[in-house]
């Protein structure tokens, strides 16, 4: 009798699991064949920004959304690590428990990563935001991001001139310092110059990914000083730029915040419609998951590092901000595809911009 009430209540509980799969407004869940874990720093996937993206790229692969992950726990999920310690642990958790890929996002992965990939070679990984692994079985996703950033420096430099102000100043607010980030900075600061040759362009580094709270201080500092714009590629640290802006946008001020990574339009909102972030460099890493699930999917799987450009639309600017004129949009699709066909080169590091003509020598970039 218990082994029969047993059978029937397993059987009730996957009918009403098939129910709720089928009335959802998505449609009915196809079975993608591949399962999948992210693994996370400690700004986890509500980080607005890169680990974000991720996320959306899986839920987009399963043809799920943020408010429906129907398959979490099922084919997907996510781990956060509360401190790098949890690094080497949580890959081995997910490399144990037998995911056809696992996902590490950032940079501070690598030695974990590196440790952990090479005592399990038939595991699939993929890597975000490195491209110096030395192992065959890590999939190794790199952008552009000084392509995506010199648009956005434009953007900045062409919407302080139509907007009159003179001598305009551009702030970049980084998380921690590093070759990934170098990209982000040395991209800003020639798009700048790109327009306004002498402008001056601050900079400061967090030295962390979540700390919102120092970013927020340095950009009250900065627009209490003059700057008209800042650029923060400091991951969530940077939403203390954004919160800045927006509290200084609601009051009068003409400052502006630029997103990165993730379309941050939404985050600046200060109300109804309008938004303190004037623009976000789009980075889409989305587009690298889903190429890395798609390969497991297809036996395809190759352990090399590709590169998502600006050619290959991995790197962007976001126009949803209304006070990004039409103007200043044309302008931006002109450099887009003129950096895309390569008559504009835009230098991913620090040594070759410190080369370019009246490029700033005191900067806190590094290249590694």
């Amino acid at each position: 009798m218990k082994k029969f009430l047993v059978a029937f209540l397993i059987l009730i509980s996957i009918v009403s699991i098939s129910c709720q799969r089928k009335g959802s407004d998505l449609g009915p869940i196809v079975d993608m064949g591949v399962t999948v874990r992210l693994l996370t720093d400690n700004t986890g996937i509500d980080d607005r920004s890169f680990n974000a993206a991720a996320w959306r790229g899986i839920l987009s692969f399963f043809g799920d959304t943020w408010d429906q992950p129907r398959q979490r726990g099922m084919a997907y999920d996510w781990v956060t690590a509360t401190d790098p310690s949890m690094y080497v642990p949580n890959l081995r958790q997910a490399t144990d428990e037998g995911y056809d890929l696992i996902i590490v996002n950032g940079f501070t992965w690598d030695n974990a990563l590196t440790e952990v990939s090479a005592d399990n070679p038939n595991q699939k990984y993929l890597i975000v935001d490195v491209d110096w692994l030395d192992s065959g079985n890590v999939m190794q996703a790199a952008y552009a991001e000084h392509e995506g950033s010199y648009l956005v420096g434009v953007a900045a430099a062409l919407k302080a001139l139509e907007d009159g102000i003179e001598n305009p100043r551009f702030g970049f607010i980084g998380g921690v310092p590093g070759a990934v980030i170098t990209k982000f900075h040395v991209g800003f600061v020639q798009g700048v110059l790109s327009i306004i040759p002498n402008a001056e362009v601050l900079d400061y580094y967090v030295l962390s990914w979540g700390e919102p709270g120092l970013a927020k201080i340095q950009a009250m500092n900065w627009y209490d000083s003059g700057v008209y714009a800042i650029f923060s590629a400091a991951g969530n640290s940077g939403n203390g730029t954004i919160a800045q802006a927006r509290e200084y946008r609601a009051a009068g001020r003409n400052v502006w915040a630029i997103g990165v990574d993730s379309d941050q339009f939404e985050d600046g909102l200060y109300n109804a419609t309008e938004s303190a972030v004037l623009t976000s460099m789009l980075k889409r890493v989305e587009n690298s998951v889903i190429y890395a699930l798609n390969a497991v999917k297809n036996n395809t799987f190759n352990p090399r590092v590709i590169t998502f450009d600006l050619a290959a639309e991995g790197v962007g600017y976001s126009a949803a901000n209304s006070a990004l004129s039409q103007n200043i949009i044309n302008s931006l699709e002109l450099v887009k595809t003129s950096i895309a066909n390569g008559q504009v080169t835009v230098v991913p590091t620090y040594a070759e911009a410190r080369r370019l003509p009246g490029f700033p020598q005191n900067l806190r970039a590094i290249d590694d």
